[in-house]
């Protein structure tokens, strides 16, 4: 979600208690002619807004609220008016019909099914319907319409359909199994091959069943399935000349562990430094004196400063969920060369007759970095010691560094993983290895995904002791950057819990994506894995995202050196909505830290 990862379910509402109520009669006649506590305080003056609705218990909240019809009305009404007004684009409607053509139409019977769905995020704003936007559940709607599943008089609102959604993705993330749940006129034996004839390749309807009337595949979910895949080289050390790779050295050695920590990067110690003798010292002997002094400077780079939270924190703009993290690093200017000690200088002050070879030599730098990095191949060691980092996630654990506001004291924040594994070989792609992971947990948080594989990626790559994952799940603040969302995809949802009643009381098919599975491996090369690996080729984003951490020259993630969290002490670790505007705040801020957790 972080695919938008899914919320916790709503507690339901307690029902009212049958135990008869205590008797108070002794405290009341102590009591008599006091004020009770909310009758206490000065008096609020007419119009004031006091504590609103705060101090409401659950049940009364909810009564005073305005009722959904109401609510809904009101939403529509502010919709037309901006419409007319031009400031927004038109809600969005799958198809419209004269009131002949819906009269026209036979009415027919309506089922209530599990659909079972696949598809690429690419290009869509995300699964949801929203107003003037091209999205899955848009274009899955208006196909049902086109095939006759759903009539031409509730063509126009979904909720009609009792449309509900298993799980929801955001911009650009993919799916290989999800599930949506409504009503349809299935009566035609070949219902499915013609909706999916109104989809683009890209969509894919697996197949459907039947369920009870009651159905909701989102509350009927027991568990979900991700999937993350990401390039081998993320998995590489720092480069020696950034700020991250020398200060991990520093430290080791200020703590008495740069044994330890060479043991750790044992079976990549070397590999910067035969890059630097085979790929890199050929272009830059080639270069004249002049030239090699400046793309030497160019490889130091420029100090990255700007606030951790473009890595941590939530999009203000959900659009941006799967590509923000990148975006900030180009805005930056770190993902220029995608050197992984800095990018190239400022071209513009450059003389004309200097500017060719120096932007030949950088771009000579530039693909010979990113060309040795793709020719990595992961060590059987190093694939292990991932398998073991993304170990220290099985269990139920504390996962309030993982996502935004939630703090560790929040109940919410405990969630269950089963299982969090990594394919037995890496796969090879236009030249470069991935491999891939599985998680397999009853319910994610938004961010939580991305960022358990970006801290497993980082304590990997940095030589950091594994218990450090462990430690993140306690009480203490950790800043953990979310890994590029290009990689994420659901795999698929699991009602075992559903499945068994259905079979044994309802006499109902099971809804299970096992018999789908030929099919939906080979829609994920074609229409999945194909694209994420050219996408990343094309704009190199995890390359990127790696590079503006190591780089990033405050002691925000140097909880992944020897030393620990106590390097991090320098810098205030706050909660995204409040940022440190002053000595005074800071402080504050950090005598609250423990209370109220990391949101980023």
């Amino acid at each position: 979600m972080d695919v938008q990862d899914e919320p916790p379910l709503r507690d339901a509402e307690s029902a009212p208690s049958s135990a008869p109520a205590p008797d108070h009669s002794d405290d009341a006649s102590e009591s008599r002619g006091q004020k009770r506590k909310w009758d206490q305080g000065p008096r609020l003056q007419h119009g004031s807004r006091g504590r609103k609705g705060k101090d409401l218990g659950r049940n009364e909240y909810f009564r005073k609220m305005a009722d959904k019809r109401t609510r809904n009305d009101d939403a529509e009404a502010k919709r037309q008016k901006e419409d007319q007004d031009g400031a927004v684009k038109a809600p969005y409607q799958p198809l419209q019909f004269t009131e002949e053509e819906i009269a026209a139409d036979s009415r027919k019977p309506k089922r209530k099914v599990a659909v079972l769905i696949g598809y690429s995020g690419t290009g869509y704003k995300g699964m949801q319907v929203m107003p003037g936007n091209k999205t899955i559940e848009g274009d899955l709607f208006a196909a049902f319409v086109a095939a006759g599943a759903i009539s031409k008089a509730n063509a126009d609102d979904p909720k009609k359909s009792a449309l509900v959604r298993c799980a929801r993705t955001d911009k650009g993330v993919h799916a290989a199994g999800n599930v949506i749940s409504l009503k349809l006129i299935i009566e035609e034996p070949d219902i499915v091959e013609k909706i999916n004839s109104h989809l683009p390749p890209q969509i894919r309807i697996w197949g459907m069943e039947r369920t009870i009337a009651s159905f909701s595949c989102y509350q009927a979910c027991d568990s979900r399935w991700y999937e993350y895949l990401i390039p081998t080289h993320c998995f590489l050390p720092p480069h020696p000349s950034s700020f991250l790779g020398k200060t991990l050295v520093q430290l080791a050695e200020e703590t008495g562990d740069l044994e330890g920590y060479k043991e750790r990067q044992r079976e990549v110690l070397d590999f910067w430094d035969t890059v630097e003798a085979e790929r890199i010292k050929p272009i830059v002997d080639a270069l004249d004196e002049g030239t090699q002094n400046t793309v030497r400077d160019a490889l130091a780079g420029p100090e990255v400063t700007e606030d951790a939270g473009a890595l941590v924190e939530e999009s203000d703009d959900e659009d941006n969920e799967t590509s923000d993290a990148t975006q900030n690093s180009a805005e930056a200017g770190t993902g220029a060369t995608e050197t992984d000690a800095g990018t190239g200088p400022d071209d513009e002050s450059k003389d004309g007759a200097n500017k060719a070879p120096l932007d030949a030599g950088i771009k000579s730098l530039k693909e010979a970095y990113i060309a040795a990095k793709r020719a990595y191949r992961i060590q059987p060691e190093r694939l292990e010691r991932v398998r073991q980092a993304l170990a220290k996630y099985v269990g139920t654990n504390n996962f309030h560094n993982f996502t935004v506001k939630k703090s560790a004291n929040d109940p919410s924040a405990q969630r269950h993983i089963r299982s969090f594994n990594v394919a037995p070989e890496p796969i090879l792609v236009g030249g470069g290895e991935w491999i891939s992971m599985k998680v397999h947990g009853q319910s994610f948080m938004m961010h939580q995904i991305r960022k358990m594989v970006g801290l497993a990626a980082l304590a990997v790559r940095c030589g950091t002791p594994l218990d450090r994952i462990t430690e993140a799940m306690q009480l203490e603040t950790f800043s953990i950057p979310k890994a590029p969302g290009l990689g994420l995809l659901l795999e698929r949802p699991v009602f075992d819990s559903y499945n068994d009643r259905a079979i044994a009381k309802f006499a109902r098919e099971k809804i299970d994506f096992g018999k789908y599975e030929e099919v939906m491996e080979d829609f994920k090369r074609r229409e999945i894995y194909d694209k994420i690996y050219l996408e990343d080729q094309k704009e190199n984003i995890f390359g990127t995202f790696f590079n503006h951490i190591d780089n990033f020259k405050q002691p925000t993630f140097l909880y992944l050196s020897s030393k620990g969290l106590a390097a991090c002490e320098s810098e205030v670790r706050t909660s995204t909505n409040q940022k440190p505007s002053s000595r005074k705040n800071r402080h504050k801020q950090k005598a609250r830290r423990d209370a109220e957790g990391n949101e980023g």
